[in-house]
């Protein structure tokens, strides 16, 4: 191991205090752990704006953007950004159109939803996919990175062990505290993600020669955000297309990320949280993808673009600062394991065993989704090592997503807007085109068998998911009114929301601040244009 990459003790020192104090501080802070259903799979739905907020941020930064974001800035450029300020754009469509009938509808999953909004067809379909999402992708990759890392500082660990240790990091408070831990954990991982990601940055600019060398040795398009509509990673066609699709699904419909605002207090924490996440995400630019970006002018070359990050952290950082940056990491890739472990629990326990054995008392469903935690942990940790068939981390995650999410986002968009998509519709798109999607991601992106840019091929899958959905509704009956009325958008919700605001100061009106974050995320789009 070269010098670049040694660990002091003080830096495991530093490590090691705040692995035990992130696993101690949840545990004391959420002390008394319901023993129903409601209390430990969604924190009681008493959870306020700024918890939801930092839960959403660090639940969705992981480790796999810490080395994902860093490699992609390098192997790409900037464009990657693409993927945060569009996900502003998301979430306020999300508060505005799908999150109130979320919470109206009082459910703990979102395959829940889509039984009450189609049938129980629909909701064991989408379950099934949502546990293999959340294990082969999700979880998987952040396990991944987190094993990049260790591999980089401790070249002799294997990857398969690196990953075992992670994976049991982050189950351990997961099993014992549930969804009020992990929100309590993910807002102190927030803070220590930036403080690593912002020192790293700072070091990074002071050690390029100048601006105009790092863009002269790189070329003008690598710090630009809109690339041509030929580019292999991200054509400009694409943001308009696949962007918004895989944005709308990990956003709206994503069991892990959605699974905190179903804990809101009220409708308005809940929008506010998303919001305070979204002002969050803006400075990733700076703090993970810009660092990889400029590498390029410091090691040009490098054979393993995942290895950027971890390259920078122990070649720039003095002694002690590597040891905030290693929790940074750290606390990046357990917040989103352990969001996940819950998740999956969730949706085991809620979606199957209370389905089908309604008898079953709320301290059992506990005791079995702590059971499943486990599960669902031991599958992520046997697929991890897989990912390193990818050229990298994040077209791994960017390019799964593509074939087997739209027709996920077609059935809960289009039945949120329009009440005549039916359960048939809904069940037939589900099961049909999510497994075309899937042989076509092994044909496609593994055996290179076509040559169709994933985000292509998400817009393609979506096309073919609405003929799908909306062809077979029209074909068959007519949904129940009784059933889609209080879970489709009308005018009327729009008008009755803005007569419950008016005189509200602007300071808590949530469409201020919705628009306040579309207007910073589009000055920033226009100065990296």
């Amino acid at each position: 191991m070269s010098d670049r990459f040694e660990v002091t003790g003080l830096d495991i020192g530093i490590l090691v205090v705040y692995l035990i104090l992130s696993r101690i501080i949840p545990l004391i802070l959420n002390p008394k752990v319901s023993d129903d259903s409601e209390g430990y799979f969604l924190g009681s739905r008493n959870f306020i704006w700024p918890l939801i907020g930092f839960s959403l941020f660090a639940s969705n930064m992981s480790g796999s953007h810490f080395v994902g974001l860093a490699a992609a800035g390098y192997n790409q450029g900037i464009a990657v950004f693409n993927y945060e300020w569009m996900a502003v754009v998301i979430l306020v469509i999300f508060i505005f159109f799908v999150l109130p009938f979320y919470l109206r509808s009082r459910v703990f999953t979102m395959p829940e939803f889509l039984e009450k909004r189609y049938d129980v067809r629909s909701r064991m379909a989408f379950s099934g996919f949502t546990l293999f999402a959340n294990m082969f992708i999700d979880m998987a990759a952040a396990l991944f990175a987190g094993a990049v890392v260790i591999r980089v500082v401790f070249p002799a660990i294997p990857l398969w062990v690196s990953v075992l240790a992670l994976a049991l990091l982050a189950g351990v408070y997961t099993v014992i505290g549930g969804l009020g831990a992990v929100v309590i954990s993910d807002s102190i991982q927030t803070v220590v993600l930036y403080i690593g990601g912002a020192a790293v940055f700072f070091l990074t600019l002071a050690q390029i020669p100048s601006w105009e060398a790092v863009r002269e040795e790189a070329g003008p398009d690598h710090f630009s955000l809109i690339q041509p509509a030929g580019d292999s990673e991200l054509p400009w066609p694409g943001l308009l297309t696949g962007l918004v699709i895989i944005g709308f699904y990990y956003w709206a419909t994503n069991q892990f990320i959605v699974q905190r605002t179903l804990g809101a207090r009220t409708l308005d924490h809940g929008r506010w949280g998303a919001i305070f996440c979204g002002f969050l995400k803006l400075p990733i630019l700076f703090i993970m993808v810009l660092p990889g970006a400029l590498a390029l002018s410091l090691y040009p070359g490098m054979d393993d673009p995942n290895q950027v990050f971890p390259t920078l952290a122990f070649d720039l950082l003095p002694i002690g600062v590597r040891g905030i940056v290693l929790a940074a990491l750290v606390a990046a890739i357990t917040s989103t394991v352990d969001s996940i472990l819950n998740s999956a629990s969730t949706l085991v326990t809620m979606d199957f065993v209370q389905r089908f054995r309604p008898q079953t008392s709320q301290a059992t469903l506990v005791q079995i989704g702590r059971v499943a935690t486990v599960g669902a942990m031991l599958v992520a940790i046997i697929w991890a090592p897989q990912i390193a068939r990818f050229e990298t981390l994040f077209g791994y995650l960017q390019s799964a997503y593509s074939y087997v999410t739209p027709p996920v986002v077609a059935v809960f968009l289009i039945g949120i807007l329009w009440t005549r998509v039916n359960r048939h519709g809904a069940f037939w798109t589900l099961a049909t085109v999510i497994p075309i999607g899937a042989v076509f991601f092994v044909l496609n992106e593994i055996l290179g068998v076509f040559a169709i840019q994933f985000l292509y091929a998400a817009a393609i899958s979506f096309v073919i998911s609405l003929v799908v959905l909306i062809g077979v509704s029209l074909m068959t009956g007519v949904p129940d009114r009784s059933q889609v009325e209080d879970l489709t958008w009308r005018p009327e919700y729009w008008r009755r929301d803005t007569e419950e605001l008016r005189g509200k100061p602007l300071y808590l009106n949530y469409r201020f601040w919705a628009v306040t974050l579309l207007i910073s995320a589009f000055v920033m789009v226009v100065i990296f244009w």
